[in-house]
């Protein structure tokens, strides 16, 4: 498939057709990867994706205990005030 560079302000970008955004669920972001001579997109996963069920995991099994403190015992925290 061939696509034309458009100029964006003082850059330049690619459009890309509607449908291939649909088909491979890119939305807002993509990554670029050069390899070889060669530049590839690859759709982005969105950010912290299955965090939420991970973190219901671990609370359901006991692992959600902090390993450090929110705060310490030599802490002053009346010279932040």
């Amino acid at each position: 498939m061939k696509v034309s560079i458009i100029k964006i302000g003082n850059s330049k970008g690619l459009r890309l057709p509607k449908d291939i955004l649909t088909r491979y669920n890119i939305k807002d972001k993509v990554e670029l990867v050069f390899e070889k001579g060669h530049i590839i997109l690859k759709p982005m996963d969105e950010v912290r994706k299955g965090w939420a069920e991970a973190f219901k995991k671990m609370h359901n099994e006991g692992d959600d205990e902090l390993l450090i403190d929110d705060v310490f015992d030599e802490e002053d925290l009346e010279e932040w005030k």
